[in-house]
């Protein structure tokens, strides 16, 4: 099955220096219909105005990927770590037993992010923060980015702590990417840019779509995109 939720059709919060957008049930958005899918229990889309950001705030059990759309996202954490990420690339945090951490917009543009949330395999892992480059070019097939899937052990993928996988492609408008899922697995699928269609159902730039029951899925590109996905079981 293809569920397309589109994107006006999502969850939200808007204040002077954030737009945010939620795929699932957050914060003061509560649908019992969208309260996440399989341990994906978050997929936010947010607009971060420059200069601005979240202040330090606590986390604790769920591993936080965060994928740059625009701009540059900066990290700190009362344990030590620091970094920038900028577009194209991803960071991971996981909260474990308990993290503090501040993000913050310190350029001179509007930073755009994916920040997905999914639960860990257990409670009590050590907390911990990481990012990694992926250098944009076009390419045929998704990766993995972030993932604690075994067959991605051997990848450049980002480690997290459960068997499920955040992936990317990047698609020039008229290429097509296939995938095909493990049995008993779903994922759901967000075009940044352009319009798609996976397995001939349309979708429009930022709209998710959430995949259950399908052995293999085909995704045209209607123009220049990033295709994100988190694969789960």
């Amino acid at each position: 099955m293809i569920d397309v939720r589109q994107f006006d059709s999502l969850g939200g919060v808007k204040i002077d220096w954030l737009n945010a957008r939620h795929h699932f049930s957050f914060g003061h958005y509560h649908d019992p219909k969208r309260m996440g899918l399989g341990p994906l229990r978050v997929w936010n889309d947010d607009t971060i105005k420059p200069k601005t950001g979240f202040d330090p705030h606590p986390h604790r059990d769920m591993e936080i990927i965060t994928y740059v759309r625009k701009g540059a996202i900066t990290h700190k954490d009362r344990l030590g770590n620091e970094g920038r990420t900028v577009a194209g690339d991803v960071q991971v945090m996981h909260a474990g037993t308990g993290i503090v951490h501040a993000e913050y917009n310190l350029e001179d543009e509007e930073t755009q992010i994916f920040q997905i949330w999914i639960h860990p395999d257990r409670t009590g892992h050590e907390p911990g923060w990481g990012a990694r480059s992926f250098p944009e070019k076009s390419s045929g097939s998704f990766t993995a980015r972030a993932s604690g899937r075994g067959a991605d052990k051997a990848s450049n993928a980002l480690p997290i702590h459960q068997d499920a996988a955040v992936l990317g492609a990047k698609l020039k408008g008229g290429d097509v990417v296939s995938y095909s899922f493990g049995e008993g697995r779903q994922g759901y699928l967000v075009s940044t840019d352009a319009a798609i269609e996976v397995n001939g159902t349309p979708a429009q730039a930022r709209d998710g779509v959430a995949v259950s029951g399908e052995e293999t899925i085909t995704v045209k590109a209607l123009g220049d995109t990033d295709l994100v996905m988190v694969d789960v079981a």
